[in-house]
């Protein structure tokens, strides 16, 4: 089972992993990533393709069922706009077994930082910033590379 979810409402944790435990998996494996104050942010916000960061997300997650043995991915991300301590994604596989479900689980985050259409501005005392790409993004998604 896939689950991809692209939504401005608040990410709801304990519902999105019961979700994943009614299914029986021998283990599941979960990453939520809150936005941080870093640097003096006061907000984040969350910029999207409707339906293009679906389907990129959708696509990831069945990379990671075909990978891995697992019995569910599911991915949840928020848009618009968000404060520190908010949840921006939280990330969750299921598996027989738990190395598969925590390396889909890491996998999944890795590659989502570095292929899922997002764009993220981030609100300053008074100022704004486009948030760039960053190299050790780059570097953790290219160590899932199948021929490495």
């Amino acid at each position: 089972m896939i689950a991809v979810t692209v939504d401005p409402a608040p990410i709801d944790i304990g519902a999105e992993h019961a979700a994943l435990a009614a299914g029986g998996a021998g283990g599941i494996a979960t990453f939520a990533g809150l936005v941080r104050a870093d640097d003096g942010v006061e907000a984040l916000t969350l910029e999207h393709y409707p339906g293009a960061t679906e389907a990129a997300l959708s696509a990831l997650a069945e990379a990671a069922v075909a990978r891995w043995d697992l019995t569910a991915a599911r991915i949840t991300h928020r848009v618009g706009r968000m404060v520190p301590g908010d949840t921006v994604v939280f990330v969750a596989t299921a598996a027989r077994h738990r190395a598969a479900a925590l390396e889909a689980c890491a996998f999944l985050i890795d590659r989502i930082k570095t292929e899922a259409p997002f764009w993220k501005k981030e609100s300053l005392a008074g100022a704004e910033r486009w948030v760039e790409p960053r190299g050790s993004d780059d570097a953790a998604a290219a160590r899932w590379n199948e021929n490495t």
